[in-house]
């Protein structure tokens, strides 16, 4: 395998050079030239470039420091070329080599997607850019950025636009708008970017370029960056400052809390009696793994965790509580709506963990410890504004030794218990002859893991099942999309976590649906030698939405296969089209026989994927809390006027005001 991506360390950010890759090479840099910026009256010469070759050179000067050794920044580039970017940054691309590495996919969401999940999977400490046309490849690219800009997550998108001299306007895929000439398709990205700047002249690099990287790289406004490049721009010379491509070291910020803000933090922990600790996204980014147990541990105070949170905190942990929320544990949910004080780290608090805002008690109070205000406010909470490493060093130093009161503790660890073997039903295997559920799937692959796998999985029934049963091994462990529920992530971004640490063995748990919506990085993976494990669950449709049909008194109805619109059932042969785009691929029939393929794809050196029939309507009937959605008032149906009654009663639950 030809590779410049390093493996990305793990919360505790052990640095490993992969062995092929020329980072070193890059890092040599720092041998001649100072990390420090010039100053202003140092005057340095002025190199002349095109534009996509300043850009894709000041890129390959960005570093960042991870355990006390300097990396690039971005691993690298992925670009599918068109007529808006192959002569201008394709050519600066190709002449960069190994200095900034350029991988080639088939889809430009699902490139997008991976370059995400690599970020996520790096925590947000590298990241990667995507390049592509001006027409139907920029506007692919939205759906991953809004999935970005959900999650707080760097990617920086590079699509082609129309020329800035508008000489030959119209242009070949170009969106017009009749009332305003200035309008692209790139226009698309500007509610799901963080900063979204439009390149028509050169020397506008230099000025873009720096906001760009400040907003990838900041804490709290982190998420997807949109250049629009000009076709026309990226191809035209200018002298830029040759400062612009000194190497810069970016290291994160860690945002200190506000003193008043820590005091009543404090004083509101301190009063609790019933405090709960709800552990997000945010405590990885930060790296605040061990500072967290270290807190749960000096306070006693038990945690439960978000689909982006999970495997924060070590599963088997007495104070773990695991999921939390619509698709919790009921030991998690059960602490929840008995809490008095709620510290929230590094969430934004979706209606997933809060059962929209009806799982906790009115008189709850909420500490919302996270380095974005926006976050930290919600649900009328005491903001505590800060890194999550560093708030809760100072939160844990502030408490000196209060801790919260033992028959709390206690009935944490006996609740924890009681999930614990209730869930051990869910996850065995059935009678033979059956079609496995999700959850028995999910025991098989628990049986079969080492605990610094990786397993992948985004949207539909599977994240649910998943955020209830798995025990993570190691941090770092559960990688989910689930802020944006975006099907087709599984795949492509299963393909990114693997080029952020190659040494984790990654298993993407898939389902039919989302299979096929996109497949298409199976090849990238075995082209790049990046080995994937893929386990297809094949419930003939759209299962889990079918399910939230029927529980909304709905008739099964366009979601599953045999319930939609056809002449004909479709006989899809998922394991032979794996193999066709270059994976190995079995079929299974039961858990007995998914276990022992399980053995073989672990062996395997390439791209395996194994595909198992599984039954569309069991479920998990344990853990979870309510979902607000929305029922119709008035149906000819017997069944959704019923539902309708049970969701007007439950919506009073919703907390709509002040206590």
């Amino acid at each position: 395998m030809v590779s410049s991506l390093s493996p990305v360390p793990r919360f505790y950010f052990i640095f490993v050079t992969c062995t092929v890759c020329n980072i070193a090479d890059r890092v040599k840099l720092w041998e001649t030239v100072p990390s420090t910026s010039a100053r202003p009256e140092e005057i340095m010469p002025a190199i002349r470039l095109t534009a996509a070759q300043a850009l894709v050179r000041a890129m390959a000067a960005q570093f960042t420091e991870i355990d006390g050794q300097r990396c690039p920044l971005f691993a690298g580039v992925w670009a599918i070329f068109g007529h808006g970017n192959v002569a201008g940054i394709g050519e600066a691309l190709e002449a960069a080599g190994d200095s900034l590495p350029t991988y080639r996919a088939h889809n430009e969401q699902a490139m997008a997607h991976a370059a995400i999940a690599f970020a996520k999977a790096s925590r947000r400490r590298r990241m990667m850019a995507c390049t592509t046309s001006i027409g139907p490849g920029a506007t692919n690219l939205v759906t991953a950025a809004a999935l970005a800009h959900v999650n707080r997550l760097p990617v920086l998108l590079l699509p082609g636009d129309v020329f800035a001299s508008r000489l030959p306007d119209p242009v070949l895929q170009q969106v017009e708008g009749f009332a305003d000439g200035t309008l692209t398709a790139n226009d698309c990205l500007r509610p799901v970017s963080r900063y979204f700047d439009r390149i028509t002249r050169p020397e506008q690099l230099i000025a873009a370029f720096e906001r760009a990287m400040a907003v990838l790289t900041d804490p709290s406004d982190c998420g997807p960056v949109t250049l629009a490049l000009c076709q026309d721009v990226q191809t035209e010379a200018y002298d830029f400052p040759e400062a612009m491509f000194t190497p810069r070291l970016r290291t994160p910020r860690r945002i200190r809390p506000d003193l008043g803000e820590l005091a009543a933090a404090a004083e509101i922990l301190r009063n609790a009696r019933r405090p709960l600790i709800i552990a997000g996204g945010g405590v990885f980014y930060s790296g605040a793994e061990e500072e967290l147990m270290a807190f749960c541990k000096a306070h006693h105070i038990p945690a439960a965790e978000t689909q982006a949170g999970k495997s924060a905190l070590p599963d088997p942990h007495t104070l773990n509580l695991g999921a939390i929320g619509v698709t919790g544990t009921a030991a998690a949910n059960t602490m929840a709506a008995e809490a008095d004080a709620v510290l929230a780290i590094g969430t934004r608090l979706q209606d997933f963990t809060t059962g929209s805002w009806s799982l906790f008690s009115a008189d709850c109070r909420f500490i919302g410890l996270n380095a974005q205000p926006f976050d930290a406010g919600k649900h009328r909470g005491q903001p505590l504004v800060a890194d999550a490493k560093a708030g809760l060093a100072e939160l844990r130093a502030t408490l000196g030794d209060w801790r919260a009161p033992p028959a709390w503790t206690d009935r944490s660890a006996q609740l924890r218990t009681e999930w614990d073997a209730l869930s051990a039903g869910f996850t065995q295997a059935g009678p033979t002859g059956t079609l496995p559920s999700d959850a028995q799937v999910i025991g098989a692959l628990q049986r079969q893991s080492l605990p610094d796998d990786v397993i992948v999985c985004a949207a539909g029934g599977l994240p649910g099942e998943l955020h209830k049963h798995w025990q993570s091994g190691a941090s770092g462990g559960y990688h989910l999309e689930y802020g944006y529920s975006c099907m087709g992530y599984e795949i492509a971004g299963g393909l990114g976590v693997k080029m952020a640490d190659p040494s984790r063995e990654v298993f993407v748990l898939v389902g039919d649906g989302s299979y096929l919506m996109m497949n298409s990085e199976i090849a990238t993976s075995v082209m790049l030698g990046l080995k994937l494990v893929l386990v297809i669950l094949d419930n003939l449709g759209f299962g889990c939405i079918n399910r939230l049909q029927h529980a909304t008194g709905g008739a099964s109805f366009n979601n599953l296969l045999a319930d939609s619109r056809h002449s004909t059932m479709p006989q899809i042969d998922f394991a032979g089209h794996a193999r066709s785009l270059g994976a190995q691929a079995v079929k299974v029939d039961g858990i007995a026989a998914l276990e022992a393929a399980l053995v073989a794809a672990r062996a395997a050196t390439s791209s395996f994927a194994i595909v198992i029939d599984t039954d569309p309507f069991a479920s998990t009937d344990a853990g979870g809390t309510w979902w607000d959605v929305a029922v119709p008032e008035i149906s000819e149906r017997e069944e959704v006027r019923a539902a309708r009654k049970a969701y007007e009663t439950a919506q009073k639950r919703e907390q709509r005001g002040p206590p």
